[in-house]
C-alpha cells in the first residue's frame, strides 16, 4: 500500500469514518489537498474494498480498511508519544519522524513500545491510540468550527498534521485546553476564541477550526 493511500485511511479514521460518513471536503481540509484529488483517491480505495463510498452521502471505512487504519494509527501515535515524552521533541515536530518510524515497526516492536510507555490511551495531540486488537475509546468528532458562539469547550484533540500542529503551537494552544468561543467571522473567516485565564482573544483560521475537535466541558453539560 502506498503512503498516500495510508494517509487517506488515517485521516478517514481520524474524522470518525469507522462509525459515520465523512465528506470529501472534510478529507480535503484534513490533508490540505484539492477536492478533485480526494475524489480520485477515494474511487481507488473503494475499488480495493478499503472504503465504502455513497455519492452525496459520504465515505466510511470497511472492516478491512478499519483494520489497516487502526494498525497504522496505533504505531504512529505510539512513536509520537515516545518522541515527546521520552526524547522531549516539540509536538509540532514529531509527525514526520513518526511517519517514517511507523512503516518500520513490527507488531512485536509496537507491543514492546506500548508496554515501555505504560499503555498510553492518547497521543500528545489528543488522538486515541488503538490497542493491539484494534479497540479504542470513543472520542468526539465535533469540530471547533461547529461550536456555538458563547460556548465553553475543551480542545479535545488536533488532527495529526505537521502544518496544523506548527500553526497551533504558534498560537500556544494545547490539547485539553478550555476556551470560550467568542464568534465566527463570516465568509469562511476565523473562529475567535478566548482561552481560560487569558484576556487576549485568538483567531483560529477556518481551515484549522475544521482540524480541531472539541468536547463539552462539565459546566456546559450542566446547562
Amino acid at each position: 500500500m502506498t503512503p498516500m493511500k495510508e494517509d487517506y485511511l488515517k485521516i478517514i479514521f481520524e474524522l470518525g469514518g469507522n462509525r459515520k460518513k465523512v465528506t470529501n471536503k472534510d478529507i480535503s481540509l484534513g490533508l490540505g489537498i484539492a477536492a478533485g484529488s480526494v475524489t480520485e483517491m477515494i474511487s481507488k480505495l473503494a475499488s480495493e474494498k478499503l472504503v465504502n463510498h455513497e455519492p452525496y452521502a459520504g465515505i466510511s471505512l470497511t472492516s478491512t480498511g478499519m483494520k489497516y487504519a487502526a494498525e497504522l494509527v496505533r504505531k504512529h501515535r505510539l512513536w509520537e508519544t515516545f518522541l515527546v515524552d521520552k526524547l522531549h521533541y516539540n509536538l509540532a515536530d514529531v509527525h514526520p519522524e513518526a511517519e517514517v518510524l511507523e512503516h518500520e515497526t513490527s507488531d512485536r516492536l509496537a507491543t514492546a513500545l506500548d508496554s515501555f510507555l505504560d499503555h498510553p490511551k492518547y497521543c500528545p495531540h489528543g488522538g486515541v491510540i488503538p490497542s493491539a486488537s484494534g479497540e479504542f475509546e470513543d472520542v468526539s468528532h465535533r469540530y471547533l468550527a461547529d461550536g456555538q458562539d458563547g460556548e465553553h469547550v475543551e480542545l479535545e484533540r488536533f488532527i495529526d498534521n505537521h502544518e496544523l500542529l506548527t500553526y497551533l503551537n504558534e498560537l500556544q494552544l494545547k490539547p485539553h485546553e478550555k476556551v470560550t468561543i467568542i464568534k465566527h467571522e463570516p465568509f469562511e473567516g476565523p473562529v475567535v476564541i478566548q482561552p481560560d485565564g487569558q484576556k487576549e482573544q485568538l483567531n483560529v483560521s477556518f481551515k484549522a477550526a475544521h482540524n480541531v475537535f472539541i468536547n463539552e466541558t462539565k459546566d456546559q453539560e450542566k446547562k
